[in-house]
């Protein structure tokens, strides 16, 4: 499981530096092997080692080609997927279009989500960390029944 948040810098040629605490995972479960597509609903990336990507696409082939709600999700997520390889010292590669998409700079953050991690921009983080704080605070969001269950 992926957990919290990490503040990372992009060198000039778009690669990015995995902390060390989640390395040896990804190397024993994917032999560092990960795919990074855009964010459906946020400016972001998604970053998924290869077994849980795997996963998403068994999902995406149920989808239907037909259906065109189906078909732009499989389009933008397998269109924008990216395979990427760990390297020895730990780093992977951001390709330019992808970075672009998030407006990934040098500063960004790599936010654990579970089974994959989220790439923003520092600043775009920053905002939206602000933005979902508030609407808890307000109240502004209906209450699904799972989270009506949910405690901490």
């Amino acid at each position: 499981m992926f957990r919290g948040a990490s503040s990372l810098s992009l060198d000039a040629k778009g690669r990015l530096s995995i902390p060390s605490r989640h390395r040896s995972l990804l190397l024993s479960e994917s032999e560092g092997r990960m795919i990074c597509t855009v964010d459906l609903h946020q400016p972001c990336l998604l970053l998924y080692p290869l077994y849980e990507w795997e996963e998403v696409e068994f999902k995406l082939r149920q989808l239907s080609s037909m259906n065109p709600h189906e078909r732009r999700v499989q389009r933008v997520l397998l269109g924008n997927a990216h395979e990427t390889d760990m390297d020895k010292s730990g780093r992977i590669l951001l390709p330019a279009p992808l970075r672009q998409h998030a407006g990934l700079e040098k500063s960004i953050m790599m936010v654990g989500q579970l089974n994959k991690f989220e790439l923003w921009s520092e600043q775009q983080w920053q905002q939206q960390l602000a933005a979902d704080i508030e609407t808890e605070l307000n109240g502004d969001f209906e209450l699904t029944d799972r989270l009506k269950d949910f405690s901490l």
